[in-house]
């Protein structure tokens, strides 16, 4: 989605917006970290986020996949710097090529900055001497596909009148030639941001304007940018600061406060700008701490305009429907689905495509190092130790089974308790979801999709189990006829007691103006396909171990003699109706259990 198309909204839904910048580390740790971090930070609630562009191009391959991860499995709009420093122009279309392929829709035209170790800039031959040269070219080749921004430097204000006067005048020219909005040099002086606002609307300039804002992190790192970029710092703020400079808690506490400042007069004077874009020199606190302290909560229809992450990939846009076994593994699902022709939009059967990525053309393999595994999982030898590490899971108490990568959904925490109780008689689970019945679209903890709506979940478990307990839970299932459950074996073995060979859905909401909306289903021929990985993963958890090691026997046998199982309990009004069979079962097993040991020591 174009980032025109979103300040258009938000100034319609008279709602205040903000978004992020970052910029690509250099190393591949730092990569990951940051990935990580832009998606924690996902939840604070950006409309969207940009990519720098390294002076001089030396990190434009990462810029390009940093676009395209961020598009792709983070699913947030993403605006992609380009510059023309040692750019030629087959250099910048294979970029834009890049973007378009996966989905970015905005890139921010700058000529950029001189490359590493020169003083002056100098095109290079094949290239652009100018800002507007690209925008002209990118216009030329895309047409309207693409938004484009260009930078705007409210400091230009204290140049002479001549100037100025030439500043605006190129200024203009860029938006004439098809800029749609204009992102600002970082500032500390609201007045003088104001009058440049001003100044621009009175040369005819009458784009969108989003004001860059630049948390106060440390005393240092305040100097070096503002000297950097040669920017006026206000007396006002050196007054609060210089004071407590050897304090870096201090300047970040009383710098927030007065960048938060600065942000409100923004927001409240009448010069038509209701977005926020903060550089975030790819740290959270800072950014965090100033959206606290202007009180901007991110709204969940932002946050969470799915159940699911999306991605916006041009071919999955679209993409509303989901099957659940892939909850915890969105990545995996998205490589796995990557060639399908088309992608579900309203029933999942209707445009899906046969079949899933094999295994091995895509590799599973478990994301902690075999140190951290061991720190997490240590050596169990019993199989009350492995449930007891997926008990310990579902109670928030480790943060990572193979089968997730992240601590439990928020949701879970409604049946933690449950959770716990079924692992620790033996039904290992590794999804679940809690039932619901008609939570507003913005509760904090279910909520999801448009404003004014209700959301709707089937209770849903999915569990491994040893053959005898499953046999003892399906005789209790079998008593509900509101249970539907797939049960499969390493081989591929199914059996189930549903009769339709369509998609049960298991979460839906109810919105304003639009059809019911389906995002996450359960369904046969996924769940076989999400056995393999399911089973394999397991199996990559036992050979992190020593060969013919306890802890390796122990998990490779349980793989191969357990049974995976998902339980949809269709009764959304009795959260509890879907734990019964299990406690049920639970119960008779231990007993069981008890009377062969009391029948082996009394003979």
């Amino acid at each position: 989605m174009k980032i025109s198309q979103k300040i258009q909204q938000s100034a319609q839904d008279n709602k205040v917006w903000w978004s992020f910048e970052y910029f690509p580390p250099r190393t591949a740790q730092g990569l990951q970290n940051l990935l990580d971090r832009i998606e924690r930070m996902r939840a604070l609630g950006p409309e969207f986020i940009d990519i720098t562009w390294n002076a001089g191009g030396r990190t434009s391959d990462l810029t390009s996949e940093m676009v395209k991860t961020c598009q792709g499995l983070i699913g947030i709009e993403t605006c992609m710097h380009l510059t023309c420093t040692n750019m030629p122009k087959e250099k910048v279309d294979i970029a834009l090529q890049d973007a378009k392929q996966n989905g970015c829709r905005n890139v921010l035209a700058l000529r950029g900055d001189p490359p590493t170790g020169k003083d002056e800039w100098e095109a290079v031959d094949g290239g652009f001497v100018h800002g507007i040269d690209l925008v002209k070219h990118i216009r030329r080749e895309h047409d309207d596909y693409f938004d484009i921004a260009v930078a705007g430097f409210p400091q230009h204000m204290t140049l002479p009148p001549d100037e100025l006067a030439n500043e605006m005048r190129w200024l203009k020219e860029k938006v004439d030639a098809g800029v749609s909005f204009i992102f600002t040099q970082m500032f500390y002086d609201v007045e003088l941001f104001i009058d440049w606002v001003r100044a621009i609307r009175a040369a005819g300039i009458m784009i969108p304007i989003v004001p860059g804002i630049a948390p106060i992190q440390t005393w240092n790192g305040f100097q070096r940018a503002t000297s950097l970029a040669q920017i006026k710092i206000p007396q006002s703020f050196l007054d609060v600061l210089e004071p407590v400079k050897n304090d870096d808690e201090k300047v970040r506490e009383l710098g927030t406060k007065l960048v938060a400042d600065m942000c409100r007069r923004i927001l409240r004077e009448d010069i038509g700008i209701r977005g926020l874009h903060f550089y975030t020199m790819n740290l959270e606190k800072g950014t965090k701490m100033l959206l606290e302290e202007l009180n901007l909560v991110p709204r969940i229809e932002t946050i969470k305009p799915l159940p699911w992450r999306q991605s916006l990939t041009p071919n999955r846009r679209q993409e509303t429907i989901r099957p659940i076994f892939w909850a915890n593994r969105t990545k995996s699902y998205i490589s796995r689905t990557e060639n399908w022709d088309e992608y579900p939009n309203g029933r999942f059967g209707d445009s899906r495509s046969p079949a899933y990525g094999e295994l091995d053309g895509y590799g599973v393999w478990i994301k902690q190092t075999k140190e951290n595994a061991f720190k997490l999982w240590g050596h169990p030898t019993t199989f009350a130790d492995v449930s007891s590490l997926f008990a310990r899971f579902c109670a928030t108490e480790l943060s990572a089974l193979p089968w997730s990568d992240q601590a439990p959904a928020v949701e879970t925490t409604v049946i933690s308790k449950q959770l716990h109780q079924i692992n620790e008689l033996g039904f290992l689970t590794i999804n679940s979801q809690p039932a619901v019945n008609g939570a507003r679209s913005d509760d904090k903890v279910f909520g999801w999709g448009p404003s004014n709506g209700y959301v709707y979940q089937k209770a849903y478990l999915e569990f491994f189990v040893s053959p005898a307990l499953l046999s003892l839970l399906l005789t209790h299932i079998e008593r509900d006829t509101n249970i539907t459950y797939y049960v499969i074996n390493k081989r591929g073995d199914l059996r189930t007691n549903t009769h339709s060979d369509g998609p049960n859905a298991v979460t839906w909401g109810v919105f304003p103006g639009k059809e019911i909306i389906q995002p996450t289903i359960v369904e046969a021929v996924s769940f076989m396909a999400w056995k393999d990985e399911a089973f394999e993963l397991g199996q990559q958890w036992a050979m992190l171990y020593e060969p013919n090691s306890p802890s390796q026997k122990l998990i490779t046998e349980l793989m191969e003699t357990s049974s995976l199982v998902n339980v949809v309990h269709n009764d959304f009004h009795d959260p509890e109706a879907i734990f019964r069979p299990f406690l049920k079962a639970g119960a008779e097993y231990l007993a069981s259990k008890s009377m062969k040991t009391t029948a082996v020591n009394g003979h």
